[in-house]
């Protein structure tokens, strides 16, 4: 049977090898990238809101003729 903490050891081993291999943004890189991630949210919910308040008003509106 092999031993676990033999293949946990290569595990973390290779884990950290490809970590350094990694480009890690710069705190510059890292800020702009946020600024855009939170940016995109605000439009999505914003987007999302209006979409939902517009197709309320016209659901309610053709239940109102309906009636």
């Amino acid at each position: 049977m092999k031993n676990p903490f033999s293949s946990i050891r290569i595990f973390t081993g290779e884990m950290v090898g490809e970590l350094k291999k990694a480009s890690w943004p710069t705190k510059t890189e890292l800020r702009d990238s946020t600024v855009v991630v939170i940016a995109a949210s605000l439009l999505l919910g914003l987007f999302t809101s209006i979409s939902d308040f517009a197709l309320y008003q016209v659901i309610d509106l053709c239940t109102q003729l309906v009636k």
